[in-house]
């Protein structure tokens, strides 16, 4: 599966060591010309959207998206880091990719399920050398916290997880060369959230939102890395109750040009802190992982201690 990177505010890779630290808008896909200083924690604002009073955001030259790792959920999947930190798991499961990776690559670092961080992304090493490092801290157990959306995500035995500015996401330990590509690294499974405004998934409804997602996230977790999708089979489309909420859940059976066809799920539910706001969580995992992980991990999920951030987005 592939990881991707889940759209947030990153250290800056353009960042110059005599300046003050800045952070840079990641919006899924590549670098904004949105910048604030570091350590600001202002609310969400779309992208392409100025910051109140009209002001426009400095002109700032594109980086190009650094490799990726695929999943083995993109990482194995492939849900880009990059793409979201949202970003996808390798195996048959989307990695998550970092800030400015490619989505195939998003496992982990690259994560995502699956790829590889695009400029070492937030908390990759790559990228322009002036770009400071701040990885985000990582835990081989319990929970890790999407403070955006309210919610924990369980961390499976055998995987590692953490949070980010915008999401959450865990990623199985076991990695290898993505078949489609072997310049980059996917992840036997894993697994991000988001909100569903911010991955750009259309819907009203939990239902809706979830049926309309799953075609993405098949992709993202076993797409290029795994050289296409030729077909799926749908294995699931039902309702479920997520961290309290009543929601929606659609999964899939990838079936891959090479390598390890995946199982890939999006699950969709109003977040316990905000529920007008839908929340999708993307799991992926090879398909010699079983589906057993998809009920663990949402029955694990959680309403965050102390509820979300009520970031407005």
């Amino acid at each position: 599966m592939t990881q991707a990177t889940p759209p947030g505010w990153y250290p800056d890779p353009g960042q110059k060591s005599d300046g003050p630290a800045t952070e840079r808008w990641w919006d899924g896909e590549a670098w904004t010309d949105r910048v604030r200083p570091a350590g600001q924690g202002a609310a969400w604002v779309p992208p392409g959207q100025p910051p109140a009073g009209g002001a426009a955001y400095p002109a700032y030259p594109a980086y190009p998206t650094p490799p990726a790792r695929r999943r083995g959920v993109r990482a194995g999947i492939a849900v880009a880091v990059a793409v979201a930190v949202l970003a996808g798991l390798g195996t048959g499961v989307y990695v998550l990719t970092r800030p400015g990776e490619d989505r195939a690559s998003a496992t982990q670092d690259g994560r995502g399920p699956g790829r590889e961080d695009p400029f070492g992304g937030p908390g990759g090493g790559g990228g322009s050398p002036d770009a400071p490092d701040s990885a985000p801290p990582t835990v081989d157990s319990g929970s890790v916290t999407d403070r955006v959306s309210g919610i924990s995500l369980p961390v499976p035995d055998g995987w590692h997880g953490e949070s980010m500015a915008v999401g959450a996401q865990v990623t199985a330990d076991d990695s290898y060369d993505c078949p489609g590509d072997t310049s980059k690294t996917c992840v036997k499974g894993g697994a991000y959230s988001a909100p569903a405004l911010v991955l750009g998934t259309r819907g009203e409804t939990a239902e809706e939102i979830a049926k309309a997602d799953i075609e993405e996230n098949a992709e993202e977790s076993y797409g290029s890395a795994y050289g296409g999708i030729g077909s799926h089979e749908e294995l699931a489309s039902e309702a479920v109750t997520v961290a309290g909420q009543k929601g929606w859940r659609v999964r899939w059976k990838a079936v891959t040009g090479k390598g390890s066809d995946g199982y890939v799920e999006s699950l969709a539910f109003p977040s316990p802190s905000a529920p007008q706001r839908i929340v999708v969580v993307r799991v992926g995992v090879d398909v010699d992982q079983g589906q057993a992980v998809f009920d663990d991990i949402a029955k694990g999920i959680r309403a965050a201690s102390g509820g979300g951030d009520g970031q407005d987005i």
